[in-house]
């Protein structure tokens, strides 16, 4: 089963994956996609939101960190006794975009398209909606949003189950509850 969660920040996209994990009864493997620096820069918020990230999931899940390759981490762990648990997308697609190969964008999201019907298990993946106000200012923002929308309608047609969360209350665009 391939499920995918969208919402806007703090909306309770995550706490909503990770319950989804947990009802599971499988082995979850936590697949976390942020970075603690960039450019040789530690972020102290993004420490912060790790931090309450780590606080909130069972200490006994599996953490696995992969800010590029997710499509091979996927393909690795992927089994019909896992859960896997991919939060987020959004920080993923950001990785990608600033990264000094700018050819590993299309090269990973193809990747990952490409690669989830042969999978095997659950897999969740968490990612932020960020294109529902005006269209950003910036060519950066712009790309990003126009990279994420494409991306979120490939992952959407091969999900069993989509939501839209919104203020912690979960929306069923596609499959059941």
């Amino acid at each position: 089963m391939i499920e995918l969660i969208l919402g806007g920040v703090k909306s309770g996209k995550s706490k909503l994956a990770e319950q989804h994990a947990s009802d599971s009864a499988l082995d979850v493997i936590y697949i976390a996609t942020a970075q603690k620096e960039f450019n040789g820069m530690i972020d102290p918020s993004m420490l912060d939101r790790i931090r309450q990230h780590e606080l909130q999931r069972p200490a006994h899940w599996q953490l696995i960190e992969e800010p590029f390759n997710l499509a091979d981490t996927l393909i690795k762990y992927s089994s019909a006794n896992k859960y896997l648990l991919v939060d987020c997308l959004t920080l993923w697609l950001t990785n990608l975009l600033l990264h000094d190969d700018p050819s590993l964008l299309k090269q990973e999201t193809d990747k990952l398209i490409n690669s989830l019907p042969a999978l095997n298990g659950n897999i969740i993946f968490v990612a932020n909606e960020t294109s529902m106000g005006i269209i950003p200012e910036s060519k950066l923002a712009r790309q990003f949003c126009d990279e994420a929308g494409v991306l979120h309608q490939k992952l959407a047609s091969l999900s069993d189950r989509v939501i839209l969360t919104v203020a912690g209350l979960p929306h069923v665009l596609k499959g059941s509850l």
